[in-house]
């Protein structure tokens, strides 16, 4: 029922409204940029790389996997929300948290999968004997396993590297305005 007689109901409705649209009149405007950075960069790899969005999400899943990709662009998201959140000195220091926590985690997840995929690597070796008729199988499978396992870390650690980096610059901006605002 979306008008009540009990004015209590109906102000806490429109309350709630408006926290509604206050909320979506920050996120939405922060998220655009970041959803057309995504959008262009797909499409860059697409062009230079001569494949289609459907054979670079299969290579993206063959190199990296599917957890990786989803919490490693959680995580990317988390950062750049951070970076464009950065504006307002009252909460600069919570998003500046926010944004070095996001790519210590970046970097974490990036080494966590390499060691994961050197672990798979040297496992495929433990369970089988080494023979001449099995060895080329035997290194196929490790050589897959490390590939997943360095690309992680060589997409990982930059990107891990770049997001602290923008959010300590943004915010020793912030700082500073917030500085000279003061004086």
């Amino acid at each position: 029922m979306p008008f009540s007689p009990d004015l209590d109901i109906n102000e806490n409705i429109s309350a709630n409204m408006k926290n509604l649209q206050r909320v979506t009149t920050k996120i939405i405007p922060s998220i655009l940029p970041l959803i057309g950075v995504i959008i262009i960069s797909l499409a860059l790899i697409s062009y230079f790389t001569e494949l289609s969005l459907t054979a670079l999400f299969a290579w993206f899943e063959r190199f990296f996997s599917s957890v990786f990709i989803i919490i490693y662009s959680l995580l990317i998201a988390l950062g750049g929300y951070a970076i464009v959140q950065l504006q307002e000195p009252k909460y600069a220091d919570y998003w500046q948290e926010v944004g070095q926590q996001s790519g210590n985690a970046i970097a974490t997840l990036a080494l966590t999968f390499t060691l994961l995929g050197i672990s798979l690597g040297i496992g495929t070796l433990a369970d089988q004997p080494l023979s001449p008729e099995n060895i080329q199988t035997l290194v196929s499978g490790l050589t897959k396993q490390f590939s997943m396992a360095f690309m992680t870390t060589v997409i990982g650690l930059p990107t891990a590297t770049i997001i602290r980096a923008l959010v300590c610059i943004k915010y020793q901006k912030v700082a500073a305005e917030n500085k000279n605002s003061n004086d």
